[in-house]
């Protein structure tokens, strides 16, 4: 019966054993395609994903990143989202779709408000009446130009809003055809610098951060510093107060938490290679323990932060060798005191048996009857006080076992010496 289905058993064992190796070696060997959402081309997230992403491959050939152009933040949450893409690169104030993860804070985003000289623009508030270029609707740079303008003033009665893609706003701001051009872009951007350069065309500083920062609380407060766009002869010719916010990686859940484990490792580990390509890498910071991403962090990356973290097990090293010494030590009294208390009952039903020894050899002397019966009720009264001793448990059931054998001895004993008392008395 037992051969009958050990055959079964045993190929149903190496079929799962089969299935099992083929299934890590095509892990083992997969290759992972993702696609990383961005902006426009020659925006400065569609550069940084290109050198990132070969980057990665060069050290994880297993990892494959296609480099998506897109509209901008608003349009990467959106395929996010909807899992037509892994990984996309966002502004922090962007609303975030529940299916989404963070990744790492990149470079900070600064606005950036260029205005004509003939315009006579010096600050937000002058747009009134302009013409004003914005990127594309469903950028990050738009929606950020929407949130914050009220502020100043405007709204969409009293200034012409014009959004094109980026390469048509520069262009239109170079013609004349625009007062103003409103982005958001990192600092040292080669767009922006062309834009400056001929001298025709200004930096107009944006003021009142604090007071931003009460309803749109993940603006930073910082300035584009003197030179930034030319050393020669400075551009911009001081430091201009500004807003920013920072440029962040996020992912969409699903992804393997390992791809970006490296994906993170490799924006950390190898950074002087992304610098080389890309130099606003060097603006890429760890998250402090206390510092929220504005977005639940992905398990991968979450594995990469904590790596240097202590273990629960040597965090708590001390507290866990004291509890177990503590353990150990109550461990071993109580097993001392178990002994104990075992070689108590058992001493105390030694005493016993040895009581009933010696009331069996005076049986075996006694010739009278009187005396015997005496014997007799003695051996009742210890075996009265071995049960109130088992009860209250100064004895254990074990000792009282061996208790009732030489008891049964000595009843026999008495009924036999008994026997032949009687038997003397009736031949007398």
């Amino acid at each position: 019966m037992q051969s009958k289905f050990a055959y079964p058993v045993v190929l149903i064992s190496l079929v799962a054993a089969l299935a099992f190796a083929m299934q890590w070696v095509r892990e083992l060997n997969r290759t992972h395609h993702l696609v990383i959402a961005t902006a426009s081309r020659d925006g400065e997230y569609f550069a940084f994903a290109s050198v990132l992403a070969e980057v990665v491959n060069r050290h994880h050939p297993d990892i494959k990143i296609r480099v998506r152009e897109t509209a901008g933040s608003v349009e990467n949450m959106a395929l996010l989202s909807r899992n037509q893409v892994q990984l996309a690169i966002v502004q922090s104030d962007t609303p975030v779709h529940s299916s989404v993860r963070a990744v790492a804070y990149l470079f900070p985003e600064v606005f950036h408000l260029l205005a004509t000289e003939e315009s006579g623009i010096e600050g937000m508030a002058d747009l009134r009446g302009k013409r004003v270029a914005l990127m594309p609707e469903g950028s990050g740079s738009y929606a950020l130009f929407q949130a914050v303008s009220p502020h100043y003033g405007l709204n969409q009665t009293n200034y012409q809003a014009i959004a094109l893609p980026a390469d048509q706003a520069s262009a239109a701001l170079q013609q004349g055809q625009v007062d103003a051009l409103f982005r958001v872009i990192a600092l040292g951007s080669t767009s922006i610098s062309q834009l400056l350069e001929p001298g025709q065309i200004r930096l107009i500083p944006i003021d009142q951060v604090e007071a931003l920062r009460l309803s749109l609380p993940y603006l930073e407060a910082t300035q584009i510093p003197k030179g930034t766009y030319s050393g020669a002869a400075p551009i911009p010719p001081d430091n201009i107060p500004v807003v920013a916010v920072r440029a962040e990686l996020v992912a969409h859940e699903s992804v393997n938490p390992e791809v970006i484990r490296e994906v993170t490792r490799t924006l950390f580990e190898r950074r002087s290679e992304l610098i080389a390509q890309y130099p606003r890498a060097a603006n890429i910071r760890l998250p402090e323990s206390a510092e929220n991403l504005g977005v639940l962090l992905h398990p991968g990356a979450r594995a990469y932060y904590s790596q240097d973290n202590p273990n629960f097990w040597l965090e708590y090293a001390e507290l866990i060798g004291l509890l177990l010494s503590v353990t150990v030590l109550s461990v071993s009294g109580f097993w001392q005191f178990r002994l104990w208390l075992l070689a108590g009952q058992k001493n105390r039903a030694d005493r016993y048996n040895l009581e009933i020894l010696e009331l069996i050899e005076q049986v075996q002397m006694v010739n009278d009857l009187e005396h015997l019966y005496k014997i007799r009720h003695q051996l009742f009264e210890i075996f009265a006080h071995v049960v109130m001793d088992l009860d209250k448990d100064r004895i254990s059931p074990e000792s009282f076992q061996s208790f009732t054998f030489p008891w049964d001895v000595a009843i026999t004993t008495i009924r036999h010496r008994e026997m032949i008392l009687l038997n003397l008395h009736h031949k007398s």
